[in-house]
């Protein structure tokens, strides 16, 4: 019995939150009389990408392959990452469901589980990846505690996340204006210092390009294409199809570019030999670099609006997808895996951040592409009715397979754009061979 009302109680407790706060609508669509404004949903979107991270992003970028085919990398990748989201949020907003929900139509009532769960642990690991290095950052340059800072950010982050989708909103509103007046301040003295010319000729750390043009898409597409694949999670709330696309749009090219630019623009215009983006040489260090109190103070609250926005966002999405699978509350969920990562951060994995995004790269894309071509192509009304579809496990495979083969064999081409080409063929081929258990819609 007791068991019992302890178990009303939790349920009492988060109905009295959810009422306090905002359904979070877990495990079904979002009606059109819950949707946010247009402006919210921009908002949430526009203080993902601009972030300290995207600019050190720009600078490995500009690092490895010069400015010139850095910036080429820059705007290809965020196109194809605008036409990729883009297309996986007006699903979303179409039907009103998360991820997960969309996900149980493509691989299964089961079957998401494998697909959902995946890239919401990921998106865990994204989350701990940059409260880690919210914590270096502060230990570094303020000769603070590592582990104590962590800890402050991955609290503050986690209680953003709590207060759901209306938290996004908030933080995209700190984070964002922060980041347009110190970034372009930055990018600005940085270039200041030398002549637009310089910039555009840095030919690479020590003048060597060491980064293919298909590793720099990789990066580029990297970077984002676990939450962009779970972009349904922030769509759904989008009012029309329109707005779905403009709060697209202000993530990818605008946002993630505009990061990457203030990184890179730093980055060649400094021309600071083996320079190091995960030390003092990013904006953040630069901020701090100029030994001026107020400015110090201006950076130390800049990076934890900053990476609190996407750390936010992170744990968000890890939170909708596994509160989906263990039929539980996103906010209860939040507080949990935010613990989790927390822990996770304190080992420093924020290390391993190349390695991060090549494994991303490879794993991920095959699952976006497959949703595609199933809600676009074959199935575009089709609802969960089985709890497994094999189809897609097998494209998934292949193509991540292929991507692996790629990496290994032909480093010189970009996985991630491999790996999503190759699943979407194959599934598409596949999926037109129908079962018993299975029709695919098609055309007159």
């Amino acid at each position: 019995m007791s068991g019992q009302s302890n178990s009303g109680l939790v349920q009492q407790t988060e109905g009295q939150i959810d009422d306090l706060l905002g359904h979070e609508f877990e495990h079904e669509p979002v009606p059109m009389s819950a949707r946010r404004s247009a402006f919210s949903v921009t908002m949430v979107w526009l203080g993902f990408p601009m972030i300290n991270t995207g600019a050190m992003t720009g600078s490995l970028l500009v690092l490895g392959m010069g400015f010139k085919n850095a910036l080429v990398a820059m705007i290809v990748g965020n196109l194809i990452m605008f036409a990729y989201v883009g297309a996986l949020g007006l699903i979303g907003t179409r039907r009103g469901m998360n991820f997960a929900l969309i996900a149980s139509i493509v691989f299964g009532k089961k079957g998401y589980v494998l697909a959902s769960g995946l890239l919401s642990t990921l998106l865990l690991g994204w989350y701990a990846v940059q409260t880690g290095i919210t914590g270096a950052l502060i230990s570094s340059t303020y000769g603070l505690n590592y582990v104590a800072m962590t800890i402050v950010a991955g609290v503050l982050y986690i209680g953003i996340t709590f207060v759901g989708v209306k938290g996004l909103h908030w933080i995209g509103l700190a984070s964002v204006p922060l980041f347009v007046v110190l970034g372009l301040w930055v990018a600005a003295d940085a270039a200041s210092t030398t002549t637009s010319a310089a910039i555009f000729g840095y030919a690479g750390n020590n003048g060597v390009a060491s980064m293919s043009m298909g590793v720099g898409l990789t990066v580029v597409l990297a970077l984002f294409i676990d939450a962009g694949t779970v972009t349904a999670d922030f769509n759904r709330w989008a009012p029309s199809t329109r707005s779905s696309l403009f709060a697209t749009f202000s993530a990818f090219p605008f946002a993630n570019l505009v990061a990457m630019l203030v990184g890179g623009v730093m980055t060649a215009a400094l021309a600071v030999p083996n320079a190091n983006p995960f030390g003092v040489d990013n904006m953040f260090g630069y901020m701090n670099g100029k030994q001026l109190t107020w400015l110090s103070i201006l950076a130390f609250i800049f990076l934890y609006a900053n990476l609190g926005s996407v750390c936010s966002h992170c744990l968000y999405n890890a939170a909708t997808g596994w509160s989906r699978i263990l039929g539980t509350n996103m906010r209860l969920m939040a507080v949990v895996l935010g613990a989790l990562g927390i822990l996770v951060a304190a080992g420093n994995v924020w290390a391993f951040f190349i390695q991060w995004l090549s494994l991303l790269g490879i794993l991920v894309p095959p699952i976006g592409a497959i949703i595609l071509v199933d809600q676009y192509l074959l199935r575009a009304e089709a609802r969960a009715d089985v709890d497994w579809r094999a189809k897609p496990f097998i494209a998934w495979g292949i193509g991540s397979l292929f991507a692996f083969a790629v990496e290994n064999l032909m480093p010189g081409l970009s996985t991630a754009i491999s790996a999503a080409v190759v699943a979407g063929i194959v599934y598409g081929a596949i999926a037109r061979v129908e079962s018993p258990t299975e029709k695919v819609a098609r055309p007159a």
